[in-house]
């Protein structure tokens, strides 16, 4: 009985949901519409002339029967590549930072805190140049781990106050729980903190990596040949500007789309503790 009951109410409550979206899914269409107008507009009154027909050989061509990937998308592989190893490194910088603030040694706040007040405080971009040019050559590091090591030392330092807020939010009681349990730090951390501060911190912790995707592209620099660096080259051959860049900032919205869906499942499969 209670089964035909809830059949006969999922169509309404479905019906229900689709109209309740239904305006945002236009109002959206519409946003986009008029975007794509300015942009439309604006382009031919400088009398640009579009040549969108032109954009995907650079994405994949066919070659001999096969289909090869083009500058643009052998450039997205390499934003990728460095963008999952930058997002590793600065989750592991951000922790340990976090607990060097958070521990009783006035040493390790010291260290800590000078590097989250210098990579804070300066420019990307300046952090790049230092370390290519003055830190990798002695490490004997390449183009690539010079730009992982760079980028997840700037993110990090953001990380880490996500981190230490997130272990700062949890009831002090549970520290005193642990603690008359006979844990150590170490177990203290591993058992009862960091499961029930995760959680907290995964939303700010995923707008940290879309930050550091979107970043990812000054690593062109150094000549590091991600998908900016193959759109500049791009444009500096054919002046296909808007196009181009256009694309690319496609292939970035869906990267970022998909880590937020991402992130959005694993909050709801995680449970918030209260």
């Amino acid at each position: 009985m209670n089964i035909s009951r809830q059949s006969k109410h999922r169509p309404s409550f479905f019906r229900q949901c689709m109209r309740s979206k239904i305006p945002d899914v236009i109002g959206y269409v519409l946003l986009l519409a008029a975007l794509l107008w300015l942009v439309l507009h604006g382009a031919e009154s400088q009398g640009y002339n579009w040549q969108w027909y032109r954009v995907p050989q650079f994405i994949f061509s066919l070659q001999n029967g096969k289909l090869q990937a083009g500058p643009i998308l052998q450039g997205l592989l390499i934003t990728l590549h460095i963008t999952w190893m930058s997002l590793i490194l600065t989750y592991i910088i951000g922790l340990a930072t976090a607990l060097l603030r958070l521990s009783s040694s006035l040493g390790g706040r010291i260290v800590a805190r000078f590097y989250l007040e210098t990579t804070r405080n300066t420019p990307l971009l300046v952090q790049l140049f230092f370390v290519y040019f003055i830190v990798a050559p002695p490490l004997h590091l390449n183009r690539i781990f010079a730009a992982v090591l760079a980028l997840s030392l700037f993110e990090g330092s953001y990380a880490s106050e996500i981190y230490r807020a997130g272990i700062k939010s949890i009831d002090k009681g549970q520290w005193e729980a642990g603690s008359s349990l006979g844990l150590n730090s170490y177990q203290l951390y591993r058992f009862v903190i960091l499961p029930q501060a995760i959680p907290r911190i995964l939303p700010p912790l995923t707008s940290q990596a879309v930050s550091l995707i979107k970043d990812s592209s000054l690593v062109s620099v150094i000549a590091v040949y991600e998908m900016t660096m193959r759109a500049n080259a791009i444009v500096a051959e054919t002046f296909l500007v808007f196009e181009v860049y256009f694309t690319i900032a496609l292939f970035y919205l869906i990267i970022t789309v998909i880590l937020s869906q991402l992130a959005g499942l694993m909050e709801r499969k995680i449970k918030v503790p209260a």
